[in-house]
């Protein structure tokens, strides 16, 4: 018998072994450069975007910066910080179905450049109508959905404490694994 599909609830509480923080090597390294990235779990992504508070923006840029800042880490990253994004964003909308009054507002995180994410419960329509009754004005530009001035509304994410590499080490004190296949 085929085991019961989880909940995005329960993808959000489902840690496997996150955080880590590994060196960026391979192929990685002529993307990303130099340095190392953090793995956050889900629930760390979850964190930062339910302290957006109402009326201010936060882009997947500005998580991951403030995940490396955390794990001091040369950078956060990009792919596991969206889809982790996208989890707590179905996790919330689960539990407002279900009757929960606070939620993640996940209307408030945006795509790099103030972009609506479609991938997000309800569709751009459903966040449009969030982000307008928190004053914000949504604009079409092309093919994308994308928050007029959203810089001005973006919350304050210290820049200038950026995480510098570190040589992290394993709780075992060996080097952190590598993020990245060396060949």
């Amino acid at each position: 018998m085929a085991k019961p599909r989880k909940t995005w609830r329960e993808k959000l509480l489902d840690s496997k072994g996150l955080p880590k923080v590994a060196v960026i090597e391979g192929k990685l390294s002529k993307r990303w450069g130099e340095g190392t990235v953090a793995i956050p779990a889900p629930r760390e992504v979850d964190e930062i975007m339910k302290a957006v508070p109402k009326g201010r923006l936060i882009t997947t840029k500005e998580i991951q910066t403030k995940v490396a800042q955390k794990h001091n880490a040369t950078m956060g990253c990009p792919i596991c910080c969206g889809i982790f994004a996208w989890i707590a964003a179905h996790a919330a909308d689960e539990a407002e179905t279900e009757g929960a009054k606070r939620i993640t507002p996940y209307w408030r995180t945006l795509k790099s450049g103030g972009e609506l994410n479609p991938k997000f419960p309800g569709g751009v329509e459903k966040l449009t109508v969030r982000l307008e009754a928190e004053g914000h004005r949504v604009v079409v530009k092309g093919k994308k959905w994308i928050v007029a001035d959203y810089e001005s509304r973006l919350v304050s994410s210290d820049l200038s404490d950026q995480a510098q590499p570190t040589g992290r080490v394993s709780s075992r004190g060996q080097p952190a694994k590598s993020a990245g296949r060396g060949r």
